[in-house]
């Protein structure tokens, strides 16, 4: 794990006084000359601490007045219960329903919370676009059937690095470079399972991940995930004992749809569970680098020491949606993935992989998420407000510390298909909770996606969502 930077140290430090009192909500933190002062650092590193604590809702700045601690937000909504699925394996169906369902969601006039993707202002098209013009005029013409397979070099030494400075260490030939994120968890999936197998999945789960399991005739078995801490390590050995299981698809950091992120100890411990049961572990990290603390947290593969983890993240999420660039590091596995992606895309397109390693080259990746995060740690505190004041009594919601969902619990007798029906016809689009299991479980629950900063619509949209909410709420008491 990399040290953290002198910024990051006294960002943390300030945090820790404010968790434990001794900074006060409302008190005004030392300026900039004081704290240089008694800390014995730079001007720059005092504003980056200061600014690493606004962006995670800790500070606020008042103009002409300087930084301040800022009040929290109060605890009224109690955080959803965790699920408590059977533990039997079942055949999917869920695409009909999730076609019918997010259709809306490609409409540009409907208000997008029930979309994946945040906001397309948030991310940097201008910049992309020059690089990739760049890049695609110093191609040579070897260079475009060279690597058609694992993909472009130059992007594959540039995420090698990065998964170095994390403390990761990578085998170059497990590697390969992907359309996207999904097109990497459906060949992992490819490489551990036969039609028939039993897939163990989160409860509740990206439907995305269910839609793979039908395509592919697989079993999915739920296991209890907690909106905190992620899936149940117990209940999940308890399930390993008693059945045939070839792999888990889990989603450690930022799960969609609850937020929630294991700790680094359970991802550990989750990682040798699975390797004294032989099982593979097709972890999802699209969004590991939307986090709202001072560091990224570790990927499950950090602590893979048998080659087990088949690992898949992209940039769709954090940096370029659209370009569908993703990646596999699949471990043990790498040969059989990359056969597999021969046999059916054969290569991802050059000039959008060229594109983002010319933008990575030019050292700008980490300050474009700077800005990113900042935003999503302000809109998370801002639409947690709204939920407060338009939801009804008894609601229930996440308060992730990364990615842009949130994930609602409203009361039981709540049907969220009629409040998406109902907001469908106001212009909104949301997520019911049925999209998210095998069995179609959580009937009064919502996914939110509140990564939309900026959109003029967004306030007067989740007002409308609450207040239809609370409608159907009152009409079942």
């Amino acid at each position: 794990m990399r040290e953290l930077h002198r910024y990051e140290q006294l960002a943390e430090e300030l945090a820790e006084g404010m968790r434990s009192g001794v900074l006060r909500a409302g008190e005004r933190l030392p300026s900039v000359r004081e704290t240089c002062q008694r800390r014995g650092v730079s001007p720059s590193t005092v504003f980056q601490a200061y600014a690493l604590l606004e962006s995670r809702g800790l500070v606020e700045t008042r103009p002409r007045s300087g930084f301040y601690v800022r009040a929290q937000a109060r605890a009224a909504r109690a955080m959803p219960q965790m699920a408590s699925p059977q533990a039997e394996a079942r055949p999917v169906a869920v695409s009909e329903l999730a076609f019918a369902l997010l259709g809306s969601t490609r409409d540009a006039e409907v208000v997008p919370l029930g979309s994946a993707f945040p906001a397309p202002h948030l991310f940097p098209f201008d910049s992309l676009a020059r690089c990739g013009a760049r890049a695609m005029r110093r191609v040579k013409p070897v260079q475009i059937t060279s690597a058609l397979t694992a993909g472009d070099e130059g992007l594959r030494q540039a995420l090698l690095r990065r998964y170095t400075l994390q403390g990761i260490a990578l085998a170059d030939e497990e590697l390969v470079i992907t359309n996207g994120a999904m097109e990497a968890l459906n060949l992992c999936l490819q490489a551990v399972t036969r039609p028939g197998d039993v897939v163990v999945v989160e409860s509740p789960t990206f439907y995305a991940a269910l839609q793979a399991l039908e395509r592919l005739n697989l079993r999915a078995v739920e296991v209890a995930t907690d909106p905190q801490q992620g899936v149940d390590l117990a209940a999940l050995e308890a399930l390993l004992e008693r059945q045939q299981v070839a792999a888990c698809w889990f989603m450690p950091n930022f799960q969609n749809p609850l937020g929630a992120l294991m700790p680094t100890e359970r991802k550990q411990a989750l990682v040798d569970l699975l390797a004294r049961h032989n099982v593979a572990l097709i972890e999802d990290d699209v969004y590991g680098e939307l986090y709202t603390g001072v560091q990224r947290p570790l990927p499950a593969k950090a602590f893979d020491r048998h080659g087990l983890v088949l690992h898949c993240s992209s940039f769709s999420k954090c940096l370029a949606p659209g370009y569908r660039v993703g990646w596999a590091a699949a471990g043990r596995h790498g040969a059989a993935v990359q056969r597999l992606k021969m046999m059916s895309s054969l290569a991802t397109s050059l000039p959008p992989q060229r594109a983002l390693a010319e933008y990575l080259a030019q050292g700008g990746y980490d300050r474009h998420l700077r800005h990113l995060r900042a935003a999503l740690a302000a809109q998370h505190e801002h639409a947690l407000a709204l939920i407060d004041q338009s939801f009804p009594a008894g609601t229930r919601v996440t308060r992730p510390a990364g990615g842009y969902f949130l994930w609602l619990e409203l009361p039981a007798q709540v049907d969220a298909l009629r409040l998406h029906e109902l907001a469908r016809l106001q212009g909104i689009s949301c997520a019911p909770g049925v999209l998210f299991s095998a069995d179609r479980r959580f009937k009064h629950h919502l996914r939110l996606n509140i990564g939309h900063p900026g959109d003029a619509r967004f306030d007067g949209a989740l007002r409308t969502l609450g207040h239809l909410a609370t409608g159907l709420n009152n009409a079942r008491a």
